[in-house]
């Protein structure tokens, strides 16, 4: 092997950075091939592989100090001294431009010299440094444009596959054989060969073009690296990741979960800027896959839904999710619609693995005990503590808790459970009275739930619209059927009063 690089920790279901890639580095004949620059290469290898990660002008005689790794260096020979080209200056001055990683150096011709010197083409073609003889016509702004544009072009096309990549990977993830699909659709977008190694090193799953024996012997060493220890009390710990090159293939491997020792494995010709993005969208999902099937917590929950579907009670399911009661969450990302990983993640961050996506929303059963937080970039709805019989209650509570977060642009807001002056009325006679002051609404739950959360809101037009998804006008007709179907004045607190206490309890 060429040497192996890793990185710290495990790849596990939790929540972490947005998954962006870095920004790609710009092939150098990209950037010769612009027309209006008109650039011409005069020394150095015309290697189609040579890639610039930015452009940076200087005219200090040692420039060294000052590059990072990898620019196009602009020049325009002000720091050349007149009887440069009979000792060794260009030498020295090359000498470290490579010694510090720059890419290509890049010689302006004039206002300073009409032409590049001669001395600077020999000391570039010696060295192996590309040089190109920039233009009068063309400024060094115009370069660093040029490729900073071309940066920009190369950025979004990764962020687009990786995006694309993201979603064929969770639909893979929701089909019937969900571990197999995944790695099918990531040796796709790699282009090579994935492999899910199990806990003791043998390969559970695979996918892809095959490699040479060597190759996958490499790849099954690799994998030893972030695999965890049998008993992880009593070793170091392991790295999350690691690559590696062997025979001009590269390898890359991801430990999976929280020790369970899977660990995902991937062998290409290339690696692009994405490429690692992408492989641990796909170690998240298998993460939660193999997770899901191969622990005792697992079984349970596929235990309970199995009992379920069968008919059984919730409260004799419940048990099996464990004891204690539940919190109903309901949550919505405020960017875009949540996808399976994000889903996954949003549990995780919950503290719970009871996670059912379901349009553009996200439920969560979360045990009482675990107070909800908010969560970046999604609005939370929560539910009251509720025992098993009362989840379907607790479900609407979320649901209402939501749409009122939504209205009022808060992160998350929880159904009041405290003691109410509703409480002083016996459950059977407020069902009554609400029955009876509700009936000319009866049948027509759209506008019972529109005066509901009209009501809530304080009668604001602008935020019930919100809060049901619906146009102001529509929120406005809605309550004014309602007042004339109650016979009311809706405008007085006191009718509201007795409205919100039928609602509540009706």
């Amino acid at each position: 092997m060429e040497g192996v690089h890793t990185m710290p920790e495990t790849i596990s279901p939790a929540p972490a950075a947005p998954a962006v890639p870095p920004t790609p580095p710009v092939p150098l004949q990209a950037l010769l091939a612009r027309e209006d620059l008109a650039l011409r290469q005069i020394a150095g290898p015309a290697d189609p592989g040579i890639v610039i990660h930015g452009a940076h002008t200087s005219e200090m005689t040692d420039p060294y100090p000052y590059l990072l790794g990898g620019e196009l260096l602009l020049t325009a020979g002000v720091h050349i001294p007149e009887a440069a080209g009979a000792g060794t200056y260009f030498d020295a001055y090359v000498s470290r431009i490579v010694a510090a990683g720059g890419a290509a150096l890049g010689f302006g011709v004039a206002p300073v010299h009409e032409a590049v010197p001669r001395a600077l083409v020999t000391a570039c073609e010696r060295q192996g440094l590309p040089l190109l003889e920039v233009p009068p016509q063309t400024t060094f702004s115009a370069v660093a444009r040029a490729v900073w544009r071309l940066m920009a072009q190369a950025r979004l096309a990764e962020l687009r596959r990786v995006t694309e990549a993201q979603q064929s990977l969770a639909a893979a993830a929701a089909r019937p054989d969900p571990i197999p699909a995944v790695l099918r659709q990531l040796s796709q977008r790699l282009s090579g060969r994935a492999v899910l190694y199990g806990p003791d090193g043998t390969e559970v799953a695979g996918a892809g073009r095959e490699t040479p024996g060597d190759v996958r012997a490499a790849l099954a060493r690799l994998a030893d690296v972030v695999r965890p220890a049998p008993h992880p009390a009593n070793a170091p710990s392991h790295p999350s990741s690691a690559t590696d090159t062997h025979g001009g293939v590269h390898l890359a491997v991801y430990a999976l979960g929280a020790g369970e020792g899977f660990v995902l494995g991937v062998a290409g010709a290339r690696r692009e800027a994405g490429d690692h993005t992408i492989a641990s969208v796909a170690a998240v999902l298998l993460a939660l896959l193999t997770g899901e099937h191969h622990s005792g917590a697992g079984a349970a929950r596929s235990s309970a839904l199995v009992r379920l579907l069968l008919g059984a009670p919730p409260e004799e399911v419940a048990p099996l999710l464990g004891a204690g009661r539940r919190l109903v969450v309901h949550a919505r990302p405020e960017a875009q619609a949540p996808d399976p990983v994000a889903a996954s993640a949003l549990g995780a961050a919950l503290g719970s693995p009871l996670v059912d996506l379901a349009d553009e929303v996200v439920r969560v059963l979360v045990p009482a005990d675990r107070a909800p937080q908010p969560q970046p970039g999604w609005t939370l709805g929560v539910s009251a503590p509720a025992e098993p019989r009362e989840w379907p209650a607790a479900d609407t509570q979320a649901a209402r808790a939501l749409a009122r977060a939504r209205a009022v642009r808060a992160p998350l807001l929880r159904h009041a459970a405290r003691p109410a002056l509703a409480d002083l009325v016996p459950a059977a006679d407020a069902e009554t009275y609400a029955r009876a002051l509700l009936a000319p609404l009866a049948g027509q739950p759209a506008l019972a739930e529109t005066l509901r959360a009209w009501l809530s809101l304080h009668g604001s037009w602008d935020r019930t619209a919100v809060a049901l998804g619906v146009h102001r006008n529509t929120v406005r007709q809605r309550v004014a059927r309602c007042a004339a179907l109650l016979d009311t004045d809706l405008d007085d607190p006191d009718v509201r009063m007795e409205l919100w206490f039928a609602l509540r309890r009706g």
